[in-house]
């Protein structure tokens, strides 16, 4: 039975025949800048969070669903 996994495995041993490396990871720079963009982002979004407008809306939603009969 082929399936979509033969042509992979056909890919990688065609590569390697090759002399080509597959890369398995990313690098230690990529997972530098990888890591520095998602505090980055954590950052941000930790000031929209905590903001005014966010955090009154957060605590409404919380409040209403607490408050709910079930």
């Amino acid at each position: 039975m082929r399936g979509i996994g033969m042509g992979v495995r056909a890919g990688v041993r065609w590569l390697r025949l090759r002399g080509t490396r597959t890369d398995a990871g990313m690098a230690t720079t990529e997972f530098a800048m990888v890591t520095l963009a998602a505090a980055a982002l954590a950052a941000v979004l930790y000031k929209v969070v905590t903001g005014g407008q966010v955090s009154d809306a957060l605590r409404s939603v919380i409040g209403e669903a607490l408050g709910a009969r079930f």
